[in-house]
Protein backbone atom coordinates (compact mmCIF):
# COMPACT_ATOMS: atom_id res chain seq x y z
CA UNK A 1 0.00 0.00 0.00
CA UNK A 2 1.28 3.54 -0.71
CA UNK A 3 2.60 5.42 2.28
CA UNK A 4 0.00 7.40 4.20
CA UNK A 5 -0.51 10.67 2.34
CA UNK A 6 0.20 14.11 3.72
CA UNK A 7 -3.29 15.44 3.12
CA UNK A 8 -3.59 18.92 1.70
CA UNK A 9 -6.04 21.62 2.73
CA UNK A 10 -7.94 22.92 -0.29
CA UNK A 11 -9.15 26.52 -0.41
CA UNK A 12 -11.40 28.08 -3.06
CA UNK A 13 -11.93 31.84 -2.94
CA UNK A 14 -14.56 33.54 -5.13
CA UNK A 15 -14.02 30.81 -7.73
CA UNK A 16 -15.94 31.61 -10.91
CA UNK A 17 -16.36 30.11 -14.37
CA UNK A 18 -18.22 31.99 -17.06
CA UNK A 19 -19.13 30.79 -20.53
CA UNK A 20 -20.84 32.90 -23.21
CA UNK A 21 -24.38 33.45 -21.99
CA UNK A 22 -24.04 31.56 -18.70
CA UNK A 23 -22.17 31.40 -15.41
CA UNK A 24 -21.39 27.78 -14.55
CA UNK A 25 -19.75 28.52 -11.19
CA UNK A 26 -20.68 31.74 -9.44
CA UNK A 27 -18.05 33.08 -7.02
CA UNK A 28 -17.96 30.20 -4.54
CA UNK A 29 -15.88 30.06 -1.35
CA UNK A 30 -15.02 26.65 0.06
CA UNK A 31 -12.53 25.15 2.51
CA UNK A 32 -11.82 21.40 2.45
CA UNK A 33 -9.95 20.39 5.58
CA UNK A 34 -6.81 18.29 5.63
CA UNK A 35 -7.83 14.63 5.34
CA UNK A 36 -11.52 15.50 4.89
CA UNK A 37 -13.89 13.72 2.51
CA UNK A 38 -16.08 16.45 1.02
CA UNK A 39 -18.65 15.83 -1.70
CA UNK A 40 -19.99 18.30 -4.24
CA UNK A 41 -23.59 17.19 -4.77
CA UNK A 42 -26.18 18.63 -7.10
CA UNK A 43 -28.30 18.22 -10.21
CA UNK A 44 -26.88 18.33 -13.73
CA UNK A 45 -25.70 21.83 -14.59
CA UNK A 46 -25.21 22.88 -10.96
CA UNK A 47 -21.47 23.52 -11.44
CA UNK A 48 -20.02 20.66 -9.42
CA UNK A 49 -17.93 19.02 -12.17
CA UNK A 50 -16.80 22.41 -13.49
CA UNK A 51 -15.56 23.23 -9.99
CA UNK A 52 -13.62 19.96 -9.80
CA UNK A 53 -12.10 20.51 -13.27
CA UNK A 54 -10.89 23.96 -12.22
CA UNK A 55 -9.24 22.46 -9.14
CA UNK A 56 -7.61 19.78 -11.32
CA UNK A 57 -6.32 22.43 -13.72
CA UNK A 58 -8.17 21.13 -16.78
CA UNK A 59 -10.54 24.14 -16.90
CA UNK A 60 -9.18 27.65 -16.32
CA UNK A 61 -11.28 29.79 -13.96
CA UNK A 62 -12.69 33.13 -15.08
CA UNK A 63 -11.97 34.61 -11.65
CA UNK A 64 -11.01 33.58 -8.14
CA UNK A 65 -8.22 31.65 -6.49
CA UNK A 66 -7.39 28.00 -5.74
CA UNK A 67 -4.83 27.09 -3.07
CA UNK A 68 -3.52 23.96 -1.39
CA UNK A 69 -2.07 24.53 2.08
CA UNK A 70 -2.19 28.28 1.38
CA UNK A 71 0.00 27.90 -1.75
CA UNK A 72 -1.75 29.27 -4.86
CA UNK A 73 -2.14 26.78 -7.73
CA UNK A 74 -4.64 28.69 -9.88
CA UNK A 75 -2.32 29.11 -12.87
CA UNK A 76 -0.28 25.98 -12.33
CA UNK A 77 -0.20 23.20 -14.97
CA UNK A 78 -2.23 20.10 -14.00
CA UNK A 79 0.79 17.80 -13.82
CA UNK A 80 2.49 20.09 -11.29
CA UNK A 81 -0.40 20.18 -8.80
CA UNK A 82 0.26 16.80 -7.13
CA UNK A 83 -3.44 15.94 -7.42
CA UNK A 84 -4.83 12.48 -8.16
CA UNK A 85 -7.92 12.33 -10.39
CA UNK A 86 -10.41 9.49 -10.96
CA UNK A 87 -12.88 9.96 -13.82
CA UNK A 88 -16.23 8.27 -14.41
CA UNK A 89 -14.94 6.60 -17.60
CA UNK A 90 -11.71 5.50 -15.83
CA UNK A 91 -9.50 6.93 -18.68
CA UNK A 92 -7.29 3.82 -18.70
CA UNK A 93 -4.91 3.19 -21.60
CA UNK A 94 -6.43 0.12 -23.31
CA UNK A 95 -3.14 -0.99 -24.96
CA UNK A 96 -1.19 -0.88 -21.69
CA UNK A 97 -1.16 -3.50 -18.95
CA UNK A 98 -2.69 -2.84 -15.55
CA UNK A 99 0.83 -2.47 -14.14
CA UNK A 100 1.82 0.09 -16.77
CA UNK A 101 -1.41 2.04 -16.31
CA UNK A 102 -0.75 2.38 -12.59
CA UNK A 103 2.94 3.10 -13.17
CA UNK A 104 2.26 5.90 -15.67
CA UNK A 105 2.26 8.81 -13.17
CA UNK A 106 5.51 7.57 -11.65
CA UNK A 107 7.17 7.22 -15.05
CA UNK A 108 6.13 10.75 -15.94
CA UNK A 109 7.85 11.83 -12.73
CA UNK A 110 10.97 9.89 -13.79
CA UNK A 111 11.04 7.76 -10.66
CA UNK A 112 13.64 4.93 -10.42
CA UNK A 113 12.51 1.58 -11.84
CA UNK A 114 12.77 -0.27 -8.52
CA UNK A 115 10.71 2.38 -6.77
CA UNK A 116 8.08 2.25 -9.51
CA UNK A 117 7.70 -1.54 -9.19
CA UNK A 118 7.49 -1.34 -5.42
CA UNK A 119 4.91 1.48 -5.41
CA UNK A 120 2.75 -0.10 -8.12
CA UNK A 121 2.67 -3.48 -6.38
CA UNK A 122 1.68 -1.82 -3.12
CA UNK A 123 -1.02 0.26 -4.85
CA UNK A 124 -2.50 -2.81 -6.56
CA UNK A 125 -2.51 -4.70 -3.27
CA UNK A 126 -4.31 -1.76 -1.65
CA UNK A 127 -7.19 -2.08 -4.15
CA UNK A 128 -7.16 -5.90 -3.98
CA UNK A 129 -5.75 -6.40 -7.49
CA UNK A 130 -2.45 -8.02 -6.59
CA UNK A 131 -1.38 -10.52 -9.24
CA UNK A 132 -3.38 -8.88 -12.06
CA UNK A 133 -0.69 -6.46 -13.21
CA UNK A 134 -0.07 -8.28 -16.50
CA UNK A 135 -3.69 -8.09 -17.68
CA UNK A 136 -5.08 -5.51 -20.09
CA UNK A 137 -7.96 -3.26 -18.93
CA UNK A 138 -10.31 -4.98 -21.41
CA UNK A 139 -9.80 -8.25 -19.52
CA UNK A 140 -11.14 -6.77 -16.29
CA UNK A 141 -14.66 -6.16 -15.00
CA UNK A 142 -15.97 -2.63 -14.57
CA UNK A 143 -15.34 -2.75 -10.84
CA UNK A 144 -11.77 -3.94 -11.37
CA UNK A 145 -11.13 -1.18 -13.91
CA UNK A 146 -12.37 1.35 -11.36
CA UNK A 147 -9.91 -0.06 -8.83
CA UNK A 148 -7.07 0.32 -11.36
CA UNK A 149 -8.03 3.97 -11.88
CA UNK A 150 -8.06 4.51 -8.12
CA UNK A 151 -4.65 2.84 -7.71
CA UNK A 152 -3.20 5.03 -10.49
CA UNK A 153 -4.55 8.18 -8.83
CA UNK A 154 -3.00 7.27 -5.46
CA UNK A 155 0.28 5.60 -6.46
CA UNK A 156 2.32 8.83 -6.24
CA UNK A 157 0.91 9.78 -2.80
CA UNK A 158 -1.01 12.94 -3.73
CA UNK A 159 -2.23 15.21 -0.98
CA UNK A 160 -5.57 15.69 -2.76
CA UNK A 161 -7.74 13.17 -4.61
CA UNK A 162 -10.48 14.34 -7.01
CA UNK A 163 -13.23 11.89 -7.99
CA UNK A 164 -15.77 12.80 -10.69
CA UNK A 165 -18.86 10.52 -10.65
CA UNK A 166 -16.55 7.51 -10.17
CA UNK A 167 -19.34 5.00 -9.59
CA UNK A 168 -21.75 6.18 -12.27
CA UNK A 169 -20.93 3.40 -14.75
CA UNK A 170 -21.28 0.54 -12.24
CA UNK A 171 -24.36 -1.53 -11.43
CA UNK A 172 -25.95 -1.26 -8.00
CA UNK A 173 -24.10 -4.15 -6.36
CA UNK A 174 -20.71 -2.97 -7.65
CA UNK A 175 -21.49 0.57 -6.54
CA UNK A 176 -22.13 -0.64 -3.00
CA UNK A 177 -18.86 -2.59 -2.99
CA UNK A 178 -16.87 0.35 -4.35
CA UNK A 179 -18.42 2.78 -1.87
CA UNK A 180 -17.11 0.60 0.94
CA UNK A 181 -13.71 0.30 -0.77
CA UNK A 182 -13.35 4.04 -1.30
CA UNK A 183 -14.22 4.74 2.34
CA UNK A 184 -11.74 2.09 3.50
CA UNK A 185 -8.96 3.46 1.31
CA UNK A 186 -9.65 7.03 2.38
CA UNK A 187 -9.35 5.97 6.01
CA UNK A 188 -6.15 4.00 5.42
CA UNK A 189 -4.35 6.46 3.14
CA UNK A 190 -5.56 9.69 4.76
CA UNK A 191 -5.76 11.68 1.53
CA UNK A 192 -8.05 14.71 1.25
CA UNK A 193 -10.94 13.87 -1.10
CA UNK A 194 -13.10 16.17 -3.23
CA UNK A 195 -15.83 13.93 -4.63
CA UNK A 196 -18.48 14.82 -7.22
CA UNK A 197 -21.80 13.04 -7.62
CA UNK A 198 -25.47 13.63 -8.40
CA UNK A 199 -26.38 10.60 -6.25
CA UNK A 200 -27.46 11.84 -2.85
CA UNK A 201 -27.13 8.41 -1.21
CA UNK A 202 -23.45 8.32 -2.18
CA UNK A 203 -22.95 11.82 -0.83
CA UNK A 204 -24.77 11.27 2.46
CA UNK A 205 -23.19 7.90 3.30
CA UNK A 206 -19.58 8.55 2.26
CA UNK A 207 -18.81 12.16 3.16
CA UNK A 208 -17.62 14.05 6.19
CA UNK A 209 -19.41 17.07 4.74
CA UNK A 210 -21.55 17.76 1.69
CA UNK A 211 -21.69 20.95 -0.40
CA UNK A 212 -25.03 20.92 -2.21
CA UNK A 213 -24.76 23.06 -5.35
CA UNK A 214 -27.47 24.75 -7.37
CA UNK A 215 -27.08 27.14 -10.30
CA UNK A 216 -23.35 27.52 -9.74
CA UNK A 217 -23.59 28.32 -6.04
CA UNK A 218 -23.43 26.36 -2.80
CA UNK A 219 -26.98 26.09 -1.49
CA UNK A 220 -25.88 24.52 1.80
CA UNK A 221 -22.66 23.14 3.26
CA UNK A 222 -22.71 20.76 6.21
CA UNK A 223 -22.89 17.20 7.44
CA UNK A 224 -25.34 14.71 5.98
CA UNK A 225 -27.50 15.17 9.07
CA UNK A 226 -27.47 18.96 8.69
CA UNK A 227 -28.72 18.83 5.11
CA UNK A 228 -31.34 16.17 5.76
CA UNK A 229 -32.70 17.32 9.12
CA UNK A 230 -32.11 21.08 8.88
CA UNK A 231 -32.28 22.19 5.22
CA UNK A 232 -31.39 25.84 4.70
CA UNK A 233 -34.01 26.44 2.02
CA UNK A 234 -36.68 24.82 -0.09
CA UNK A 235 -34.26 23.60 -2.77
CA UNK A 236 -32.28 21.63 -0.19
CA UNK A 237 -35.44 20.24 1.40
CA UNK A 238 -36.73 19.02 -1.97
CA UNK A 239 -33.42 17.71 -3.34
CA UNK A 240 -32.27 15.74 -0.29
CA UNK A 241 -34.50 12.74 0.40
CA UNK A 242 -38.29 12.83 0.26
CA UNK A 243 -40.23 15.58 1.96
CA UNK A 244 -43.70 16.94 2.53
CA UNK A 245 -43.75 20.71 2.10
CA UNK A 246 -46.79 22.75 3.06
CA UNK A 247 -46.96 26.45 2.22
CA UNK A 248 -48.39 28.84 4.80
CA UNK A 249 -47.63 31.09 7.77
CA UNK A 250 -46.88 30.72 11.46
CA UNK A 251 -49.11 32.26 14.09
CA UNK A 252 -48.37 32.66 17.77
CA UNK A 253 -50.87 31.13 20.22
CA UNK A 254 -51.10 30.98 24.00
CA UNK A 255 -49.64 27.47 24.09
CA UNK A 256 -47.01 27.73 21.35
CA UNK A 257 -46.88 28.20 17.60
CA UNK A 258 -49.40 27.10 15.01
CA UNK A 259 -48.69 26.56 11.33
CA UNK A 260 -51.60 27.73 9.20
CA UNK A 261 -51.48 26.27 5.71
CA UNK A 262 -52.85 27.93 2.60
CA UNK A 263 -55.49 25.21 2.26
CA UNK A 264 -56.88 25.21 5.79
CA UNK A 265 -54.34 22.85 7.33
CA UNK A 266 -53.59 23.88 10.92
CA UNK A 267 -50.74 22.11 12.73
CA UNK A 268 -48.89 22.62 15.99
CA UNK A 269 -45.15 23.13 15.49
CA UNK A 270 -44.01 23.45 19.10
CA UNK A 271 -41.68 26.25 20.11
CA UNK A 272 -39.36 26.55 17.11
CA UNK A 273 -39.60 30.24 16.16
CA UNK A 274 -40.24 31.28 12.54
CA UNK A 275 -37.85 33.75 10.86
CA UNK A 276 -40.38 36.52 11.63
CA UNK A 277 -43.91 36.19 13.03
CA UNK A 278 -46.41 36.03 10.18
CA UNK A 279 -43.75 35.57 7.49
CA UNK A 280 -44.55 33.08 4.75
CA UNK A 281 -42.72 29.79 5.05
CA UNK A 282 -43.02 26.11 4.26
CA UNK A 283 -43.39 23.35 6.82
CA UNK A 284 -41.29 20.26 6.02
CA UNK A 285 -42.09 16.82 7.41
CA UNK A 286 -40.15 13.77 6.22
CA UNK A 287 -42.46 10.84 5.28
CA UNK A 288 -40.65 8.38 7.55
CA UNK A 289 -41.19 10.67 10.56
CA UNK A 290 -44.97 10.24 10.31
CA UNK A 291 -46.75 7.30 11.94
CA UNK A 292 -50.00 6.00 10.52
CA UNK A 293 -52.87 4.42 12.47
CA UNK A 294 -56.59 3.67 11.97
CA UNK A 295 -58.86 6.68 12.41
CA UNK A 296 -60.50 4.96 15.36
CA UNK A 297 -57.17 4.96 17.24
CA UNK A 298 -56.81 7.19 20.27
CA UNK A 299 -56.63 10.76 18.95
CA UNK A 300 -55.31 12.27 22.18
CA UNK A 301 -51.98 14.00 21.85
CA UNK A 302 -48.85 13.09 23.70
CA UNK A 303 -46.75 16.10 24.79
CA UNK A 304 -44.72 17.44 21.88
CA UNK A 305 -46.70 15.68 19.14
CA UNK A 306 -49.02 16.76 16.32
CA UNK A 307 -51.83 14.86 14.61
CA UNK A 308 -54.15 15.14 11.63
CA UNK A 309 -56.73 12.88 10.01
CA UNK A 310 -56.99 11.92 6.37
CA UNK A 311 -57.92 9.36 3.73
CA UNK A 312 -55.50 7.04 1.96
CA UNK A 313 -55.34 7.90 -1.75
CA UNK A 314 -52.47 5.63 -2.79
CA UNK A 315 -50.55 2.62 -1.47
CA UNK A 316 -47.25 1.40 -2.98
CA UNK A 317 -45.42 -1.64 -1.59
CA UNK A 318 -41.63 -1.18 -1.93
CA UNK A 319 -40.26 -4.26 -0.19
CA UNK A 320 -38.70 -2.98 3.03
CA UNK A 321 -41.32 -0.23 3.39
CA UNK A 322 -44.74 0.83 2.14
CA UNK A 323 -45.33 4.29 0.72
CA UNK A 324 -48.72 5.95 1.34
CA UNK A 325 -50.32 9.13 0.04
CA UNK A 326 -52.86 10.52 2.51
CA UNK A 327 -55.26 13.34 1.63
CA UNK A 328 -55.56 15.58 4.71
CA UNK A 329 -57.51 18.47 3.12
CA UNK A 330 -58.90 19.28 -0.33
CA UNK A 331 -55.89 19.35 -2.64
CA UNK A 332 -53.41 18.60 0.17
CA UNK A 333 -51.70 15.23 0.54
CA UNK A 334 -48.94 13.97 2.82
CA UNK A 335 -46.52 11.19 1.94
CA UNK A 336 -45.92 8.54 4.60
CA UNK A 337 -43.34 5.73 4.68
CA UNK A 338 -43.76 2.85 7.12
CA UNK A 339 -41.38 -0.05 7.63
CA UNK A 340 -42.86 -3.44 6.74
CA UNK A 341 -42.39 -5.12 10.10
CA UNK A 342 -44.61 -7.99 11.23
CA UNK A 343 -46.29 -5.67 13.77
CA UNK A 344 -46.93 -2.78 11.36
CA UNK A 345 -50.53 -1.88 10.59
CA UNK A 346 -51.17 -1.88 6.84
CA UNK A 347 -53.73 0.59 5.49
CA UNK A 348 -55.66 0.12 2.25
CA UNK A 349 -56.75 2.57 -0.43
CA UNK A 350 -59.73 4.55 0.85
CA UNK A 351 -59.08 3.90 4.56
CA UNK A 352 -59.63 6.78 6.95
CA UNK A 353 -56.47 7.17 9.03
CA UNK A 354 -54.81 9.35 11.64
CA UNK A 355 -51.26 10.68 11.21
CA UNK A 356 -48.90 11.60 14.05
CA UNK A 357 -45.39 13.00 14.35
CA UNK A 358 -43.20 14.77 16.88
CA UNK A 359 -43.38 18.55 16.50
CA UNK A 360 -39.58 18.62 16.62
CA UNK A 361 -39.57 16.57 13.39
CA UNK A 362 -41.39 19.36 11.53
CA UNK A 363 -38.98 21.98 10.22
CA UNK A 364 -39.59 25.45 8.81
CA UNK A 365 -37.89 26.62 5.63
CA UNK A 366 -38.36 29.83 3.62
CA UNK A 367 -41.34 29.63 1.28
CA UNK A 368 -39.17 30.46 -1.73
CA UNK A 369 -35.42 30.60 -2.37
Amino acid sequence: MPDRARPGRLSLARLTKRYPGTTAVDSIDLEVGSGEFLTLLGPSGSGKTTTLMMVAGFTPPSAGEIAIDDSPITGMAPERRNIGVVFQNYALFPHMSVFDNVAFPLKMRRQPRDMIRNQVERALAMVHLGGLGDRLPGQLSGGQQQRVALARALVFNPGLLLMDEPLGALDRNLREQMKAEIKRIHHEVGVTVLYVTHDQEEALTMSDRVALMNRGRIAQLGSAEDLYERPANRFVAEFIGESNLLEGRVESTDDGLLFVGDRDVRLSIGTTPPPRPGERCALMIRPEKISLAPARADASLEPGSATIGGEVDDVVYVGEFTRYRVRVAPGVGLGVKTANTHTAWRAKHGDTVRLRWAVTDAYLVPAAD
